[in-house]
């Protein structure tokens, strides 16, 4: 499986310190790395600055990389998902309501009113799954790895991962399934 790691090349490149190969890293890598940190974090300050350590770790380490021990995709997911519960652990109280959007007074500020809220709800709705959870549901459905990268950034099988997956979705239905019922009676 590592040994079909497409970013072994790249790797090699920054390790040896070719600035057009760190640049091609960064493009890369750094839509998914800031994707899954604000999700995480639902702060997106501090997702930059999880994205920012992740490629200090990055540097740090490619020279030293050792292609066949796991891709390095995953490898990178369990940097990024370390740091997240690092920063999340060091947090007193997680603040998602403190910053109001500011209503937008075109025709279509309605429906987009309308999509914020939807998109609130689902990301208040995994906020509150458990921290395993919360995790296996971003790496699979927001951040596209298979199950087995998933599982492999978790350190845990895919079994456990699916068993994961199973109960987030249903927390998930269950909790976006209440503010309906609610509306509808």
């Amino acid at each position: 499986m590592a040994d079909h790691d497409p970013d072994t090349r790249l790797i090699e490149r920054v390790g040896r310190g070719e600035p057009a190969a760190t640049r091609m890293l960064v493009a890369a890598k750094l839509p998914r790395i800031l994707s899954l940190a604000t999700r995480m974090l639902r702060d997106t300050t501090e997702a930059e600055d999880i994205a920012q350590e992740t490629f200090v770790r990055i540097w740090r380490t490619a020279g030293a990389w050792q292609p066949g021990r796991a891709k390095f995709d995953t490898w990178l997911h369990t940097v990024v998902l370390n740091l997240c519960r690092d920063r999340l652990r060091r947090r007193r109280e997680i603040t998602g309501d403190a910053m109001q959007e500011p209503v937008d007074p075109s025709p279509d500020a309605e429906a987009g009113l309308i999509e914020t809220e939807r998109g609130d709800a689902v990301a208040n709705a995994i906020a509150e799954l458990s921290e395993r959870q919360r995790e296996a549901i971003l790496l699979v459905h927001y951040q596209d790895m298979s199950g087995a990268d998933a599982a492999a950034a978790l350190d845990i099988s895919v079994e456990a991962l699916e068993s994961l997956l199973a109960r987030g979705r249903r927390t998930l239905r269950a909790k976006l399934s209440e503010p309906q019922e609610a509306t509808d009676a």
